[in-house]
């Protein structure tokens, strides 16, 4: 059965919302995928930034925080829920477990990339601005390469958004925009007792095949099957 039919402007809470993208395995904020729903097609567009808790733009950072959904740009540089049962098998498909020295090794990530994963692995959790600092790019002209390093890990799960961190105060009192906080995805699924694939990789992919041929349209698994080289025997 695929979501594609699902009654639009459908959602109205958190919850509901949840057991949307465990339905859907992969559930974008915005269009993003052809022929498959995404948050803001399932939610009226009157709720958004209101900072009720029928906010969908309060909801996803939630996801991430309670474990209910993988948080990140994963791809076409848009903001992607993935349900945390798919998530582990994409991660161990994606890179087939090559680690980020060996991917800068192989000329697949830049030196900005690895620094950036480094100090994140390192914090275990840190927000936009203390990163920007510990990575040596808190300057303007480095903001391009920070942001490029960054979409870099996330598209490639290396990286997910865990949460946001409210900028205070001397007094403690909320001051300015907040930021987006990140972990290693490996930190975020050990925190949240999601247990990583380790097991052969044609195992992954068959799930991940399973999983998504159960809920997708037709041009949605073909969307999926080119972006994650499903039909490529690794």
């Amino acid at each position: 059965m695929t979501l594609v039919n699902e009654d639009s402007q459908s959602l109205t809470t958190y919850d509901e919302a949840v057991q949307a993208v465990e339905r859907a395995a992969i559930l974008p904020l915005a269009d993003s995928v052809p022929d498959h729903p995404s948050i803001s097609a399932l939610t009226p567009s009157t709720a958004w930034h209101t900072g009720l808790a029928s906010d969908p733009w309060q909801w996803r950072v939630r996801f991430p925080v309670e474990g209910k959904a993988a948080y990140g740009k994963f791809f076409r540089q848009k903001a992607i829920l993935i349900a945390p049962d798919l998530f582990p098998y994409l991660k161990a498909w994606t890179y087939q477990n090559m680690s980020v020295s060996e991917r800068y090794d192989a000329g697949l990530l830049p030196k900005e990339a690895v620094l950036l994963f480094e100090v994140i692995e390192e914090a275990g959790e840190i927000d936009t601005r203390e990163l920007r600092v510990r990575a040596g790019m808190k300057a303007k002209e480095r903001k391009a390469d920070f942001e490029r390093g960054m979409l870099i890990l996330q598209e490639s799960l290396e990286i997910v958004i865990t949460g946001v961190k409210e900028k205070l105060n001397l007094d403690g009192e909320k001051s300015g925009w907040s930021s987006m906080s990140y972990g290693t995805a490996d930190y975020w699924m050990h925190s949240k007792g999601i247990e990583p694939w380790t097991g052969d990789k044609e195992t992954a992919r068959k799930y991940i095949i399973e999983r998504l041929n159960a809920v997708c349209s037709q041009k949605a698994i073909a969307f999926f099957n080119k972006l994650y080289g499903l039909n490529k025997l690794h």
